[in-house]
């Protein structure tokens, strides 16, 4: 019962470290061929190598993941949004579309509003929803990310305009472990970014109309000492 239980747990690892990889490899295709539109551009150059050098190290790490044959064991901290949201967008440099990112109100002028999370964690979650908007729209489409304050919760909305997805998908399909609105895709994503938000007390929904475009909007409570000093 133990070795089949241990089989299962290396299973769904592996399924998830499988998935990091596919993102991986798609983050580097589609730098490919938006290389063929910037590869004179300095600064898609330098997005370029700088994309190449992250996906090393976050293939390292998956490496390591599957030697080890489990996950890191990691505690949440206090996380200072702002940087978390550049980080994801540094983290997909070649991307095109390239996100804006736009933060309102009070989060605006505090740089240091925080949640309490596992920074890599969000980071990839962020990210993840990146991804697939710039594929959901192609090159010439837009992708936002915004970060704005609601109450004691910090949302960040990620809205493309791309080819949007049907309500039955969303119901039946998004959220299913190895759904995908791709080809051949495992679906992975999805499901891993809200039951993680799950765990550290927050929530992923979707709203979307093929055709129409997609917006993944994630809730997070804010820290403690964040939603004192902003009611006070």
């Amino acid at each position: 019962l133990i070795t089949a239980q241990q089989f299962e747990s290396f299973n769904r690892m592996s399924a998830f470290v499988v998935h990091d990889l596919k993102n991986l490899v798609a983050q580097l295709g589609l730098m490919t061929k938006n290389a063929q539109r910037h590869r004179d551009n300095p600064e898609f150059q330098a997005d370029m190598l700088a994309t190449v050098e992250n996906v090393m190290e976050r293939m390292r790490g998956l490496l390591l993941q599957l030697r080890a044959g489990t996950r890191p064991v990691e505690h949440p901290a206090p996380v200072r949004l702002t940087e978390v949201l550049q980080a994801a967008v540094q983290s997909r440099r070649g991307l095109r579309p390239e996100p804006t990112i736009r933060i309102d109100g009070e989060l605006a002028d505090d740089p240091d509003a925080s949640a309490v999370a596992h920074r890599d964690r969000l980071e990839r979650v962020i990210g993840h929803l990146l991804q697939n908007a710039a594929e959901a729209c192609g090159p010439d489409g837009r992708v936002d990310l915004r970060l704005r304050r609601d109450g004691d919760q910090a949302t960040i909305e990620v809205e493309d305009n791309g080819r949007g997805m049907s309500e039955t998908f969303i119901r039946d399909k998004l959220f299913a472990p190895f759904q995908s609105t791709k080809a051949h895709g495992m679906g992975i994503g999805a499901f891993e970014s809200r039951e993680y938000l799950r765990e550290i007390g927050g929530s992923l929904e979707v709203r979307s109309k093929e055709g129409a475009g997609t917006m993944f909007r994630i809730r997070l409570p804010l820290a403690m000492g964040v939603r004192g000093e902003m009611n006070g």
